[in-house]
């Protein structure tokens, strides 16, 4: 069930990401689920423990795997843009 939970944050955080910085670019499931676990991990995990909520799911964990899936994809965005 944890897994299931990791995976459906994951998506919904790469997928708000995208909505924030999309301009108009279609990405696969499976690239806004890459960003969104990894986002969820960097700013997820960051975010719980710099507001002393510890590893339960709370709206700052929420919150931090939101920007940190932005964050994320703003990198992927200029790496992959360099020529």
């Amino acid at each position: 069930m944890l897994i299931l939970a990791i995976l459906v944050l994951g998506l919904a955080a790469g997928w708000v990401s995208n909505l924030l910085v999309g301009r108009g670019e279609k990405m696969s499931w499976a690239q806004l689920l890459a960003i969104g676990i990894a986002g969820s991990f960097m700013g997820g995990l960051l975010g719980s423990l710099i507001f002393g909520d510890g590893f339960a799911i709370r709206p700052s964990g929420l919150i931090g795997s939101i920007v940190g899936a932005t964050l994320v994809l703003l990198g992927v965005r200029a790496i992959s843009k360099r020529p």
